[in-house]
C-alpha cells in the first residue's frame, strides 16, 4: 500500500455493504446530519436538564457499521462528547451497540432490533444497571428518542432521557 488515506477516508463509507443490505436499514435511515433538543434527568437531583446538540451519523467500515457522533459547542468550538458504533452481527442476527462518552464516565452495550415503527436498543450502562434506548417516529426529517433505565431488572423503566432531531443534512 503506496498511498495511505486519512483515518475519516479509511473510516467513513458511501452507503451499507452489499452482504447486508437490509441488515443495517433501519439504522441507515438516520445517515446524516440531525439538530437535536431535548432533556435529560439528574437521577441524583431529580432536575431534568436541557440538551442541545447535533449529531452526526455515517456508514463506516465498509458499509459494516453505522457510526454516530454527538458534537456541542464548548467556548465557540466544536467538541464531540460521545460516540456510538452499530454493527450487524449474522451469527446472532442481531445489531450490536456500543456507546462511549468518556468525559462523562458513560458507556453502554446493547443488542438492536426493529421494534414499531423504529428501533428498540436494550441493554446494560456501566453501573450494570438495564438500559433502554429506543428511536420512534422516524421520517426523513425527524425522529424521537427515549431513554429509559430500570432498577428492578427490567420490571419497571424509569424514562431518564428525551430527545427530538429535526434533520439539516
Amino acid at each position: 500500500m503506496t498511498d495511505l488515506p486519512s483515518f475519516a477516508a479509511a473510516l467513513v463509507s458511501e452507503g451499507v455493504a452489499p452482504e447486508h443490505p437490509n441488515r443495517m436499514t433501519r439504522f441507515g435511515q438516520l445517515v446524516g446530519t440531525w439538530r437535536v433538543s431535548g432533556e435529560r434527568l439528574d437521577e441524583a437531583t431529580g432536575e431534568w436538564t436541557a440538551r442541545d446538540f447535533t449529531w452526526i451519523v455515517s456508514w463506516v467500515m465498509e458499509g459494516r457499521a453505522v457510526e454516530d457522533l454527538e458534537v456541542i459547542e464548548v467556548d465557540g468550538q466544536a467538541s464531540t462528547v460521545a460516540v456510538a458504533v452499530r454493527v450487524y452481527d449474522p451469527a446472532a442476527g442481531v445489531v450490536r451497540v456500543s456507546y462511549f462518552a468518556p468525559a462523562a464516565n458513560q458507556f453502554a452495550n446493547l443488542v438492536a432490533q426493529g421494534w414499531r415503527d423504529g428501533l428498540r436498543q436494550d441493554g446494560t450502562q456501566n453501573d450494570e444497571r438495564p438500559i433502554r434506548w429506543n428511536f420512534s417516529e422516524i421520517t426523513d426529517e425527524s425522529y424521537v428518542f427515549d431513554g429509559w433505565v430500570s432498577d428492578d431488572d427490567g420490571a419497571t423503566w424509569k424514562l431518564v432521557e428525551h430527545l427530538e432531531g429535526t434533520r439539516l443534512g
